[in-house]
């Protein structure tokens, strides 16, 4: 049986922060399944650097099917979870269902990548307290405030919880997770 794995995300998620585990999952032979506050179609966004600007910008990006509901979702079907950033972090913390998932996959010690403002829901469900972590750098404080020693690099593994900063450190983080998973959720 195919390990599955679990995308939480929704509305304004970074659209390569979704897409680019999604497709590297699948190529990799796992079973991947996108879940949001509800079954529809998502509308994720592209957020840029640009010359001039003292953060990044934001445009409409990519649509994508949510599979299932979070509501619909059973943890225990799951080998591991992926949290893209983006805007969507923000509001979706404040989901109690989302909330149950998280906790379940941090309980089991399951496999866990996060990037971006991803770590805005692991901090929500005190997932982050005495972990090393990294996230889009303007979360230090967050993340200092969540409990975890905040790192400024490509990306961090602490034990099966594997952060990254934002989408040009695809590569790192992709290769960090993958070596978590395969020894952990190994594709059979």
């Amino acid at each position: 049986m195919t390990a599955k794995i679990l995308i939480v995300t929704g509305d304004a998620a970074e659209s390569l922060e979704v897409l680019y585990p999604y497709q590297r999952l699948r190529e990799e032979g796992y079973d991947v399944h996108v879940a949001a506050p509800a079954r529809k179609q998502l509308r994720f966004v592209v957020h840029d650097f640009e010359p001039g600007f003292d953060t990044y910008t934001e445009k409409p990006g990519y649509t994508w099917p949510a599979d299932l509901a979070f509501a619909e979702v059973d943890a225990g079907e799951y080998a591991a979870l992926v949290i893209p950033g983006g805007r969507a972090p923000e509001y979706l913390r404040n989901d109690p269902e989302l909330r149950k998932i998280l906790k379940s996959f941090f309980d089991a010690d399951k496999p866990v990548a996060q990037i971006c403002h991803g770590p805005l829901l692991t901090a929500a469900v005190d997932g982050l307290r005495g972990r090393r972590v990294t996230a889009y750098p303007a979360l230090e404080p967050d993340m200092q405030s969540a409990g975890a020693a905040f790192q400024d690099t490509e990306v961090v593994v602490d034990g099966t919880l594997v952060s990254s900063r934002a989408w040009p450190d695809h590569s790192g983080w992709m290769r960090e997770f993958l070596k978590v998973l395969r020894a952990k959720a190994p594709v059979t």
